[in-house]
């Protein structure tokens, strides 16, 4: 009798144990679903009305410059709409083409093209037009802000900080998202929570209804970061409340459901129905990325077989070399390819997330002191970028340097939702 009544308490103290293992769940089917089932795109149908309207004034008039800008514009938002490339591309033509018949000397349309080249990730090409705008002068404070994207975006530190003091107005809220990047930056992420916080409610009170579906959808991967799910969940709720179409807080909400909840069916039920409306080469990378949690090694490979068929486009450009040069070290086992990849992120974007991918390229080709210098030179204590540091732990613990990996390996497992269920496994091995 004795036995049993042990054998009953010790059965309960695992389901107790088991259940500690088991997030707490967060989101709810019946919140989303709504949103999951494809309706009309609103902003899509007056986006392809307002571009086949200044197509049509084109046609009467091809030289009129400032028609190419407002074409240009509706195909951004195009782009944004349905993540089909070609609309972006277009867009930099009409740009370019307006450009040039103003002889690079109109500081609006300069920034236009400078927009359209950093969502491309041309940004030496971004800085080039930026820096020509600064001199002229018209819209200086417009200039500034995005000279300060342009230059944290490639690695100049000292520039982007002195712009940002050039900016600085706590009652903007241009100012205070870059502030809050900063901070993020610095790994300061409660600041950045809190300055994003503050530039959230200003918009709120002035009711842009686009700047608080960005403001959302920023904040709720913020709180991500910081371990606070169930805000960041309720964000992206918020960002489909006014946009129904918003294809980043539907991915947001995917992630939640396999990352924290460890629900990998729901989440790829949840991009299947994102990418009815909205094309992007991310979701098949993140797809894969599921499929090999679910121990399903051909749906991954045909995910990404569908990923590189996308990004092989001439359109894509280097927008996807970060990512491909991870997949040729680790899945493709092709360190030749990465570390070319590598190399050009260096050139045009000398970052310590660059440095970091030709450093994680010599690793796993077996060379580790190679690795560390280029770790020690560019990348420690430059950079929190979470999987950055996961690279520089295994770099450290090739190398021998176990205490400074098993400080890193602390910090890491603070980040396990950023990162992901099979990084989870990682970080844990190192």
């Amino acid at each position: 009798m004795k036995r049993h009544f042990n054998l009953i308490i010790w059965t309960l103290l695992l389901l107790i144990n088991s259940c500690k293992e088991v997030p707490k769940k967060i989101t709810d089917s019946k919140d989303y679903n709504v949103y999951l089932t494809p309706i009309e795109n609103e902003m899509l149908q007056l986006t392809q009305k307002d571009f086949k309207f200044w197509e049509e004034k084109l046609e009467k008039e091809p030289t009129q410059f400032p028609y190419m800008v407002k074409a240009a514009a509706s195909q951004s938002q195009l782009f944004k709409e349905t993540g089909h490339i070609e609309a972006l591309i277009q867009a930099e033509q009409k740009l370019i083409q307006a450009n040039e018949k103003t002889n690079y000397n109109m500081p609006g349309y300069l920034r236009a093209l400078a927009r359209n080249y950093i969502s491309q990730h041309k940004f030496k090409e971004s800085l080039a037009l930026l820096k020509k705008a600064e001199i002229i002068g018209e819209g200086l404070n417009g200039t500034q802000k995005m000279l300060f994207d342009v230059y944290l975006e490639l690695g100049n530190i000292d520039k982007a900080k002195t712009y940002l003091s050039k900016i600085e107005n706590y009652n903007d809220f241009d100012f205070l998202i870059r502030l809050s990047k900063w901070s993020d930056h610095n790994g300061d992420l409660d600041k950045a929570i809190l300055y994003l916080e503050k530039a959230t409610q200003m918009v709120e009170s002035s009711r842009d209804t686009w700047l608080m579906q960005w403001a959302y959808t920023n904040l709720a991967d913020f709180y991500g970061h910081n371990g606070q799910i169930s805000e960041a969940y309720q964000h992206y709720l918020k960002t489909l409340k006014l946009n129904p179409n918003d294809a980043y807080a539907k991915k947001g909400i995917a992630w939640i459901v396999y990352s924290y909840e460890r629900n990998p069916k729901e989440a790829l039920r949840i991009l299947d129905s994102i990418m009815m409306q909205h094309k992007s080469p991310d979701y098949y990378l993140l797809k894969a990325e599921i499929a090999e949690y679910m121990n399903d090694n051909d749906a991954k490979q045909n995910y990404l077989e569908l990923y590189f068929s996308e990004v092989e486009k001439d359109e894509y450009g280097t927008m996807y070399n970060a990512y491909n040069a991870i997949l040729y070290t680790e899945d493709l086992n092709n360190i030749k390819e990465a570390t070319n990849i590598a190399l050009t992120e260096i050139k045009n974007r000398p970052t310590p997330q660059s440095y970091d991918l030709l450093a994680w390229a010599y690793f796993n080709y077996g060379d580790a002191k190679e690795a560390l210098q280029i770790m020690e030179e560019h990348v420690a204590n430059k950079t929190y970028s979470p999987e950055t540091l996961f690279h520089l732990a295994e770099v450290y613990k090739a190398n021998g340097k176990v205490k400074e990996a098993k400080d890193l390996k602390e910090e890491l497992l603070k980040s396990t939702f950023e990162l992901g269920p099979l990084m989870e496994q990682r970080i844990n091995n190192i």
